[in-house]
């Protein structure tokens, strides 16, 4: 059983940046899991924000191109989503979400508002 732990989010004025982590445990799949940065505003369904695979090819959503960088460390079992020039409508709970053979793990998210 996967267990995945978000952290790194908070309050943030509009331009600011924070980087948010995702730690997984419990299992040795991660270097040959492809990891993904979900998140989902009020009212609004999941959105897929970017994602990385097991051999290091990303993808962002067209939104936080140029904004937004996906990474993983293997040896820490951990993913990272850096953040940049946030803006309001970047506010949203962030989810970690690993793929292992069609199965999918989720972390419980953590929040992510830009505001002034």
């Amino acid at each position: 059983q996967v267990q995945l732990v978000e952290s790194g989010g908070g309050l943030v004025q509009p331009g600011g940046s924070l980087r948010l982590s995702c730690t997984a445990s419990g299992s040795s799949i991660f270097r040959m899991s492809a990891i993904n940065w979900y998140r989902q505003a009020p009212g609004l369904q999941r959105e897929l924000v970017a994602a990385i695979t097991n051999s290091g090819t990303t993808d962002y959503t067209d939104s936080v191109k140029g904004r937004f960088t996906i990474s993983r460390d293997n040896a820490k079992n951990t993913a990272y989503l850096m953040m940049n020039n946030l803006r309001p409508e970047d506010t949203a709970v962030y989810y970690c979400n690993l793929v292992y053979n069609i199965v999918y793990y989720w972390g419980r998210g953590t929040q992510v508002t830009v505001s002034s």
